[in-house]
């Protein structure tokens, strides 16, 4: 196809977009590697700090609602360099750019998982735990077949959709040099001096897969509003 000129430039280039097109696919796969990754790990982490925050022990209490608050009202990006430069300037601990950008995005999103994990355990009738205690469940039962199993189907939906937000939020690993999606559409950029096919690629691209997640978060809420009903 011929380029589309405006005046004497050349405002888009079929031939190259075709060109650096797999490079940016490449680059794609960091970055959903990356979301997938940090939102297991924050779903990992979430689940504690949930239970660290109905527990009745007074300090746990308030050490993981002290905890949360402190994530959630930190920029990801301030917590991205101090898990990269940070901890390894005052502790010695030093991983790569993609381990600490995973870790980074982990333990942003588990603070508020925890409190979607929260909710949804909340929102379990009592007598659910009345009956477990009657029937003289322990504790590890109660959670693992009574509480959790009610718990986190209703709040997938909310989950999902902070999946979402953590996947548009992975161009922020380009600051500790992870070389993902955003960041070789800049590296492209600069090579040739044409920044807008990458630029526009990259755009699509967060579009579509963005637009899908949210078109099987929506089913998966049409379906527990079905099952509940």
């Amino acid at each position: 196809m011929a380029p589309i000129i405006v005046g004497n430039t050349i405002l888009w280039d079929w031939e190259y977009a075709v060109q650096i097109f797999p490079t940016l696919l490449a680059a794609l796969k960091i970055t959903i590697g990356a979301t997938l990754l940090g939102f297991a790990l924050a779903c990992i982490l979430g689940l504690p700090l949930a239970f660290g925050r109905r527990s009745a022990c007074r300090p746990l209490t308030l050490l993981t609602g002290g905890l949360v608050e402190f994530v959630r009202s930190t920029p990801l990006l301030a917590q991205l360099f101090f898990i990269y430069w940070g901890l390894a300037e005052f502790l010695g601990v030093t991983m790569s750019a993609f381990t600490a950008g995973v870790t980074g995005l982990g333990i942003h999103y588990a603070a508020y998982l925890s409190e979607v994990y929260r909710a949804g355990i909340d929102a379990v009738p009592r007598g659910q735990w009345e009956a477990a205690t009657a029937l003289g469940f322990s504790a590890l039962r109660t959670w693992t077949n009574i509480i959790l199993p009610q718990a986190i189907p209703p709040v997938l939906p909310v989950m999902g959709n902070y999946l979402i937000g953590m996947f548009k939020d992975t161009p922020m690993l380009s600051a500790i040099t992870v070389v993902e999606l955003l960041q070789t559409a800049k590296i492209i950029g600069t090579r040739s001096f044409r920044f807008v096919e990458p630029f526009t690629i990259v755009g699509l691209l967060f579009l579509l897969l963005s637009y899908l997640s949210s078109l099987g978060v929506a089913r998966l809420e049409a379906r527990f509003k079905r099952g509940s009903a």
